[in-house]
């Protein structure tokens, strides 16, 4: 009797344990940039404001997902709200170039088909990864740039904005502060290692970069990410973000990724395409590919994080900064948000 109960009550623990990893699929992971972002340096009011944001992302992508509509429509409309929040570097809150403009760029890929979208350095999209998709989806290209980029989106019928729409006190004055302090050099927009070698100190310029990655019912994966690129940037530089296999992938075999960080560092390591080739060749798991990846680009003297999601539901959310805007949520609804370490 006394090893059939205890057979019984394995077998209880082993089904109790199983719907508990059925009840932590997720379907959707986000993330609102990474930095120096400290506890002690956030009021109350702007955390909340920042919770109350990432928690409307997911609430936005899930709706989609729930009712059946496509892992590319989840994703679009939960960047639409963090682009349409100040509060990130994307959309209405991108920081400005050194000229005092706001140069945008994002991407999108589908993980079914391998089909990918991006556009760079665009100025009056107000919601630059619908570009994205409409590059991916209304176009015969991968990439559109600059003027080039504005003029698709607007033939295509996306909403086009007069690039004063982008303009928010904070970043201008993130500007100016970055012009005082280095008039020769690009800051990023966070306060951690480029801005230690810079000699820059007591300065919160936060990376802002958003991005998600979404599993629909269909069992497909989606990713996206969208940015206003790095403080006081020259030249029409471009990051990471808008470039697939660096800061954006997807693939249904693998994983969806989307980073955010020190883009050169991302472009040098392929980190997206890495994380989905150690998933691939290797066998590895999307927390440990994620970990190595972001490893690289920690030894090289980079810094920032990413988010992916797998085709099984498995999530990471890694960073090598003081903290990340990041959230997910299960396939039943719950919604975990964080910020902090």
């Amino acid at each position: 009797m006394k090893i059939f109960e205890r057979s019984v009550l394995f077998l209880i623990v082993l089904f109790t344990l199983n719907v508990s990893a059925q009840q932590k699929k997720y379907v959707m992971v986000i993330h609102g940039g990474a930095g120096t972002i400290l506890k002690k340096n956030m009021t109350p009011e702007k955390e909340a404001a920042y919770i109350a944001v990432l928690t409307q992302a997911l609430q936005t992508g899930y709706a989609q997902i729930k009712a059946g509509k496509s892992s590319l429509d989840a994703v679009e409309a939960t960047i639409h709200v963090l682009e349409n929040d100040p509060h990130f570097n994307a959309g209405k809150g991108a920081v400005f170039t050194h000229e005092g403009k706001n140069e945008l760029d994002a991407a999108m890929m589908d993980g079914k088909t391998l089909m990918a979208g991006a556009v760079a350095g665009v100025t009056t999209i107000k919601n630059p990864i619908s570009a994205a998709r409409a590059v991916m989806e209304k176009s015969e290209h991968v990439m559109l740039v600059g003027a080039g980029a504005d003029l698709f989106a607007k033939e295509a019928g996306l909403e086009i904005v007069d690039p004063k729409y982008f303009w928010t006190k904070e970043r201008w004055d993130g500007l100016q502060q970055a012009i005082k302090e280095d008039s020769t050099k690009a800051v990023l927009d966070h306060g951690s290692k480029k801005s230690e070698l810079l000699g820059i100190k007591n300065h919160d310029y936060k990376f802002g970069t958003v991005g998600c990655v979404a599993l629909d019912k269909a069992g497909n994966l989606a990713a996206g990410t969208s940015t206003g690129g790095m403080t006081n940037k020259k030249y029409g530089r471009v990051g990471d973000a808008p470039i697939i296999g660096a800061g954006t992938y997807c693939n249904n075999e693998t994983a969806g990724i989307s980073c955010t960080g020190w883009g050169e560092f991302y472009i040098r390591n392929v980190v997206a395409k890495t994380i989905s080739d150690l998933m691939e060749y290797k066998g590895l798991s999307v927390i440990e590919a994620s970990k190595i990846a972001l490893d690289k680009v920690g030894k090289m003297g980079g810094d920032g994080g990413l988010i992916a999601l797998d085709r099984k539901g498995n999530i990471t959310m890694p960073f090598n900064t003081e903290g990340m805007y990041r959230g997910a949520i299960t396939a039943d609804g719950k919604i975990e948000v964080s910020i902090y370490k």
